[in-house]
């Protein structure tokens, strides 16, 4: 697997590169996918992740207290 980071100026993600950006495995990003937590667009059999989705996902995540 690929541990770099995607360039901040990609617009769409795939699963796996989200994961990477998250710092989650993909399996969860997937999850999030099936949840509706991650918003996603498809085109024939491939799903991608908009940057702007990946941002409002983390932006709307709650902290946990201390």
């Amino acid at each position: 697997m690929n541990t770099t980071l995607a360039p901040a100026h990609q617009l769409l993600y795939t699963p796996a590169e989200a994961a990477t950006v998250l710092r989650f495995g993909r399996s969860t990003v997937y999850e999030l996918m099936a949840e509706g937590a991650l918003k996603y667009v498809k085109r024939g059999r491939s799903r991608r992740i908009r940057r702007s989705d990946l941002e409002a996902f983390v932006n709307a995540m709650e902290p946990q207290p201390n």
